[in-house]
């Protein structure tokens, strides 16, 4: 059974020049993500606030800590002061709060539009004219604590990678259709998409970060 080093770098050898791992770490131990971080994986992705506040406060401060989970705004404030990217807003009421609480520290915070590209109705997200409805909303730029860095999606849970190469695929045209809309508060450089299962197909998709629990840390 190969270590959680060695799975890293065996990940970290396949990825392209612009594509960075997002080592996935909801419900592993602290002791595990310090194996990790020994290994040189500095980049965490968490799906629970509390969760990822209390790793937080316990380990290195030169980790880089995304939250890639559902966000309820009452959550908001607790991971405001640390939080890198945020990979999952699906509301303009969440961009608002997520901008109140990063004026509150006194940060520029990172957001992800999430995009809904699976066919299952179970997965969250905005749809395209959704997302333009932010974009182009009169009231962003008054949302001077955030910016839009690009957009995040999670295709759907099958065997069929066709299918899932062309969910991945709308994805990354979306994204680049949205780069008309940059300015000093968007900016269309992150793509984060692909797993465990699909992050090679996404990463050949375009992606320039890919969220990998299982593959190394193994199945739950």
């Amino acid at each position: 059974m190969p270590s959680i080093a060695e799975n890293i770098q065996q990940i970290e050898k396949g990825l392209k020049q612009e594509t960075r791992l997002v080592a996935v770490t909801k419900t592993k131990p602290e002791e595990v993500l310090l194996e990790a971080y020994k290994a040189g994986c500095k980049r965490f992705g968490e799906n629970k606030v509390q969760e990822m506040t209390a790793k937080y406060e316990a380990l290195p401060k030169d980790i880089e800590w995304h939250m890639i989970g559902h966000l309820q705004s009452n959550k908001v404030k607790y991971m405001a002061p640390y939080v890198a990217l945020v990979h999952s807003v699906d509301s303009f009421k969440l961009l608002k709060e997520i901008n109140k609480e990063a004026a509150k520290n006194d940060r520029l915070i990172d957001c992800l539009l999430q995009i809904f590209i699976a066919k299952e109705e179970t997965k969250f997200g905005l749809s395209k004219e959704e997302a333009v409805e932010i974009l182009t909303s009169p009231a962003l730029p008054t949302l001077k604590n955030i910016r839009i860095a690009g957009l995040m999606g999670m295709a759907s849970n099958t065997d069929d990678q066709n299918a899932v190469r062309n969910e991945f695929k709308g994805l990354k045209s979306l994204f680049e259709s949205f780069k008309k809309y940059n300015n000093e508060q968007i900016s269309m450089r992150e793509l984060s998409m692909g797993m465990s299962a699909d992050y090679n197909i996404a990463m050949e998709e375009g992606s320039t970060l890919v969220r990998v629990g299982s593959a190394i840390f193994g199945s739950r």
